[in-house]
This record gives C-alpha cells, sequence and structure tokens, in this order.
C-alpha cells in the first residue's frame, strides 16, 4: 500500500446522529462520571483511589498507594478521551479539568523523568525489577498515548514535554548496551505509544525503542527468567500461583520471538495491543517480515478465535484466547478492551494495506461489543461481554464469576470503562484512511472531512442513518476541483452493493473490499452507495462444536440476540423456524431509536417439566407451539433489568 498519513480530527466534524448521540454521552455523561470514580465520589462504586494515588506521589496528600499495580493508566486513558472530545467541541470547564490533572501528573514525575506512582509511593528501591509482572512500561505507554493525543487536540505542549522525558528515561534504562536493561514489557502498550510519539515528534529514538521493545521480544536467555533470579524468585502476584506470568510466556507473547509465533495466543488485550505496535512499526520502516507475522496472526485470530460480535479471548483463565474453533458462548471472556485493541490492530492493518476485511472486523468489534461495553445511560460497564447469559446460573456455578447479568458501576480492575470512552472519542481516527492521492472510506459514519488532493484540498460529506438504513450518501462540498481517488468499502455482509455517481448506476468492480472512483472532483459531485441489509442467518464453520445446528441473526453489521425482557425465561427452548420472513419494527422504551426483528419460531410446551423426571425412556419429544420472536441489537442488552440472553438459536 502507498505511505498513509494520518487525518487530522481538526479537519473532521461528525454530523451521524447515531454517533453524536454517543459522543455526547461520552462528553456529558461519561467524562464526568468517570471524574467522579477516579476521585472517589461515586456511591458504592468501588473505589479508585487514582487521582489520589497521584496526589500523594506529589506530594500533595500523605497516605499508601491503592489499588491495582497499573492504577496510574486509568488516569492517562481518561486524559486521553478528553483529549479527543474537544477536538470534537471546545469544552472551557474539561480542559480546566484536564489542565489540572496535567500539572499534577508533572508534579508526580520523578526528576529523572520516572513516573509511576506505586512504584513512587510505595516501592521505589523496587523500579524496573519486575517487567513480566508489574505494567510501568504498560502505564508509561497509556500516559504517553495520552500526551500525544492532548498535544494533537490543544496544541499544549505540557503534558508531551511529560511523556517526552518518560520516554527518554525509558530508552536510557532499556537497549543493548552493557548498563541497559535488555527487557521488555509483560503487557504490551508501550510499542504502539512509541510509535504513536515518533509520528508526533519525528524523533527517531523513540522509532528504535519500540523495534528494540518487539525484536527482543521472545529472545534467549530470556529476560523474564533471569530478572525472577535477580529478584531473589520472588512474585508480585504471589496469591495467584508463583510466577505464572514469569512462567507461562505465551500468555503475554513472549514464547517466541513474533516472526515465528504463528497462533493467536495468550491473554487477548495484550495480543492485539503487541501487534498495533508491531503492524505500525512495520508500516513505518517497510518491514515485510513484520508485515507477514502480522498477517499470519490476525488471519488465525479473525478466522479461528474471533466470535461473531468482533471479540476475543474465549477463557477467563489468563483472558486469554484457547485453541482454534474453541468458542463457547456462556463462559465467553471476551473484555471490553480485546475488541478496542482489535480495532487498533485492524486501523494500522488498513493503513499498511488497503484490505476491506481490516474494516470489516473493525465494524463488526465497533457495532457490537465495544458498544456493548456500556450501558445506554453512559454509567454502568462490562468487563467481560459474554454471547449467552442465564443469571440463576451464575448465582450458583463458579465456572461464571467472571460474567456479569448486569453492567457493574466501576471495577476495580477498571481498565474498560476509560478504554471505552477513549475509543469513542478517537472513533473519526477510524473512519477514514489516506494516501497520497486516494481516500478510503472504512466505516459509514456521517462526517465531513478535508484531505489534501494534488495542489489543492477536497472536502468531503457523509450522510445516511446507518446502521439502521442501507443507503449512504458522499458529496463533494469543496469549492476548488481536484483530482483525487475515493474508495469505498463493501462490508462482507452485503453481496449486492450498488452505487449511483452523480445521478447514474455505475458498476462496481469490487478491489479487496473497496470499489474505486477516480475522477476530478467538483462541488455537488455525489455518490450513492446502496447497502441492502436484509436480515441474515448466520451458521458458524461446523469445527465450532458449540454452535452447530444453531443460527444467529445479523442485519448490516448489527448482531442481534433474544433477551428475556420479550420472550420470557428460557431462551434455550426457543428455536428459530426455517424459512420464516422476518419483519423489522421500532424498539420501544430504552430501545427507541433502534431496529427490533419480529420472527416465528416455537418453544417447548410442557409447562409441568418441574413435575416430570430428570430424564426419561422412549417418551415422546416435549410438545412444542408456534410463537412469535423478538430480536434486539445485541449492544442494547442487559438494559432493561437482569434476564436471560443469547445469540445462536436453535432452528427448525
Amino acid at each position: 500500500m502507498k505511505k498513509t498519513s494520518e487525518i487530522d480530527l481538526h479537519h473532521l466534524q461528525l454530523t451521524d446522529p447515531f454517533w453524536l448521540g454517543y459522543q455526547r454521552l461520552v462528553r456529558d455523561v461519561v467524562l464526568p462520571y468517570q471524574w467522579e470514580a477516579l476521585n472517589d465520589r461515586v456511591a458504592d462504586a468501588e473505589p479508585s483511589h487514582a487521582i489520589e494515588n497521584f496526589r500523594i506521589a506529589a506530594g500533595r496528600s500523605q497516605g499508601e498507594f491503592y489499588g491495582m499495580v497499573f492504577q496510574d493508566s486509568d488516569v492517562a486513558k481518561w486524559l486521553e478521551a478528553v483529549a479527543w472530545m474537544l477536538c470534537q467541541q471546545p469544552d472551557a470547564q474539561l480542559e480546566h479539568t484536564a489542565d489540572e490533572t496535567i500539572e499534577l501528573i508533572a508534579a508526580a514525575q520523578q526528576p529523572d523523568g520516572y513516573l509511576n506512582t506505586y512504584f513512587t509511593v510505595k516501592a521505589p528501591e523496587q523500579r524496573w525489577t519486575n517487567l513480566a509482572e508489574c505494567h510501568e512500561l504498560y502505564c508509561a505507554g497509556h500516559m504517553i498515548e495520552a500526551g500525544v493525543a492532548y498535544y494533537r487536540a490543544t496544541g499544549k505542549t505540557r503534558l508531551l514535554k511529560v511523556v517526552c522525558s518518560l520516554a527518554d528515561h525509558i530508552n536510557r534504562v532499556f537497549g543493548p548496551g552493557p548498563q541497559q536493561l535488555h527487557g521488555y514489557p509483560g503487557h504490551p502498550e508501550i510499542e504502539l505509544a512509541l510509535m504513536e510519539l515518533y509520528d508526533a515528534t519525528a524523533n527517531t529514538r523513540y522509532l528504535s525503542l519500540a523495534r528494540y521493545f518487539v525484536e527482543q521480544r521472545g529472545t534467549e536467555p530470556h529476560f523474564y527468567d533471569l530478572e525472577y533470579e535477580r529478584r531473589g524468585r520472588t512474585s508480585y502476584w504471589q496469591n495467584y500461583g508463583t510466577a505464572w506470568m514469569v512462567k507461562d510466556k505465551a500468555y503475554s507473547q513472549a514464547h517466541k520471538p513474533i516472526a515465528l509465533q504463528e497462533t493467536a495466543v495468550g491473554h487477548a488485550v495484550r495480543f492485539v495491543y503487541l501487534l498495533a505496535g508491531v503492524a505500525h512499526l512495520a508500516r513505518i520502516g517497510g518491514d515485510e517480515e513484520k508485515r507477514r507475522a502480522c498477517r499470519r496472526l490476525w488471519d488465525n485470530m479473525t478466522r479461528r478465535q474471533m466470535y461473531i460480535t468482533g471479540a476475543i479471548g474465549a477463557q477467563s483463565h489468563g483472558e486469554a484466547f484457547t485453541s482454534d474453533y474453541d468458542l463457547p458462548n456462556d463462559t465467553a471472556y471476551t473484555e471490553s478492551c480485546a475488541s478496542i485493541g482489535l480495532m487498533m490492530f485492524a486501523r494500522r492493518m488498513l493503513q499498511m494495506e488497503a484490505d476491506g476485511q481490516y474494516a470489516d472486523v473493525m465494524e463488526r468489534a465497533l457495532y457490537n461489543t465495544v458498544l456493548a461495553g456500556m450501558a445506554l445511560d453512559g454509567k454502568h460497564f462490562f468487563y467481560v461481554n459474554p454471547l449467552e447469559v442465564h443469571p440463576g446460573a451464575i448465582k450458583c456455578n463458579h465456572i461464571y464469576d467472571h460474567v456479569k447479568p448486569e453492567r457493574q458501576q466501576w471495577f476495580g480492575c477498571a481498565c474498560c470503562p476509560p478504554n471505552i470512552a477513549r475509543l469513542l472519542g478517537s472513533l473519526g481516527n477510524y473512519i477514514y484512511t489516506q494516501t497520497e492521492d486516494t481516500l478510503f472510506v472504512n466505516l459509514y459514519i456521517g462526517s465531513e472531512v478535508t484531505v489534501p488532493a494534488g495542489n489543492g484540498f477536497l472536502t468531503l460529506r457523509q450522510t445516511g442513518n446507518y446502521p439502521w438504513d442501507d443507503t449512504v450518501d458522499l458529496t463533494v462540498t469543496s469549492q476548488s476541483p481536484a483530482e483525487h481517488t475515493l474508495a469505498l468499502r463493501l462490508p462482507g455482509w452485503c453481496p449486492t452493493p450498488e452505487a449511483v455517481l452523480n445521478g447514474e448506476p455505475v458498476e462496481i468492480r469490487p478491489r479487496q473490499g473497496y470499489a474505486y472512483f477516480t475522477r476530478t472532483w467538483e462541488e455537488g459531485d455525489s455518490i450513492r452507495l446502496t447497502l441492502p441489509m436484509p436480515v441474515r442467518r448466520v451458521r458458524s464453520n461446523p469445527l465450532v462444536r458449540q454452535n452447530l445446528g444453531k443460527v444467529a441473526l445479523q442485519r448490516g453489521p448489527l448482531v442481534y440476540c433474544l433477551e428475556q425482557a420479550d420472550n420470557g425465561a428460557n431462551l434455550h427452548q426457543l428455536r428459530l423456524a426455517a424459512g420464516t420472513d422476518f419483519s423489522l419494527a421500532p424498539g420501544q422504551g430504552v430501545l427507541a431509536g433502534k431496529i427490533v426483528i419480529q420472527a416465528t419460531g416455537d418453544s417447548v410446551q410442557d409447562t409441568d417439566a418441574g413435575q416430570q423426571p430428570l430424564y426419561g425412556y422412549d417418551g415422546e419429544p416435549p410438545r412444542r407451539r408456534s410463537r412469535q420472536l423478538l430480536f434486539i441489537p445485541y449492544f442494547c442488552w442487559a438494559n432493561r433489568g437482569e434476564g436471560e440472553m443469547r445469540i445462536w438459536i436453535e432452528e427448525a
């Protein structure tokens, strides 16, 4: 693919009714709510202490560090979310709060550039002694991303200078020199952050440091073993088994050099964060070996280990992948952060090679798992996003200890809520990709964007009511003619797209999932893209044993589910009629503005099942009765109280 460049979010305005609602929710509800949570002012929510940790580290307060070893990252992600929202709309009060927080962070930074409240307050003598377990580089990465985002949004350099000082400190500590540490993080994040910092500053030492962390990973002798011996075989997470993070190298994708890895393994968030950084590095450096590794691991993950909702990470143990085609629905871990990381990985793959499959996955994760991670009120969140829930079993069976039937106000490990906020705030980064001569439209989200085109600029306005309606209009609004190419993604779920250019139907000739239109564009030129959205039955590969004989419903990018609130209890007793026609209806109550699906099916009729033997011999199968079924968008589930939910349903 030709060299890509970032879309300047100051030249992109979101106008989409669906997503403007979410961005208003983030600005008006989510960010203020999360600020209160970070300051421990949300009643009945798990305490955070994150801001107080910075106050203690800065000498402005007395007390002990509290929270996870990576608690700082929650503040960094909140700041990044604020930055992206300030790009969309100025907010003096929000910016003032952010500026004060940045001054607090700067006061907590140590003279040598080091910044981490856990080790500053609680264990200063243990700095950089436990990379495998203790998240120092992970927290640094999130702070660096916040600094870059705040600089891009506001032009202010205060936090950027803080994170450059931090990155310079890390560059002195790590590297191939005899007095340096030859290690890399247990939880990847610093790699992609350093690449963002390089993009913002053009300082090649950040590029070199990112490359060092990536290429050192998995080499022998293994750094995790060496540092484990140096610290006397002690482990930070003793309660979870002695040094299991050190011993299980695949958990943190450190079992082999990345160039030799074949399958998606280990902690799902770590995997996609790492590969996002590798893809960015491969693109900037033109590194074919790294590109092939990214493609190989992408293919394994998306073709054999990804859920229909764009979720990844099938098991709670290690928040990790399991094996090919093992995709349990009710015990799924499928962390919100993992799908956000998947979008970050997909975006960087798109920047490296224009292939619509990356945008297809990005869209699937966004409209399903990422949105499902936050309640419609903006104040409750899922860490885990199962595809099937039975509250009665959850309360009694410890195999479901990680699954919640309703979203929580906050978490002791609160990585997901601010991560969702920063993703929704930065959504403009995902809509378009640009090269010198082509603007790629990856997501159909109403917006207006201006990009360089030849010796001038091209301004494109995108309108529609996606994901509910199937028509997208793209209109050129720039006054000067511009020769350029527009590449429109043709979603994999849509087999029959249609295009009309300036009122005339045109033949679509797909090329790697995009339709290309090259011309000298003038003001008023338009393309109408129609993406028919019939309700489609989706079936799993037959090797996915959990779903054989079942179907899921999808309309456009949205996966649908059954919920007890509409269909009653015992959803496992429902079947979808073969060949049934589907009808669409407007949602009611909290589902207002959404489209629901009505279908014919049947259910078990035996109302006295509780009085029958647990097992019977040679009897008649249960009697069934015809009934109507109602499916709602998966991202809307659990907004009407506790109840059963499932995506996959048996087909008669």
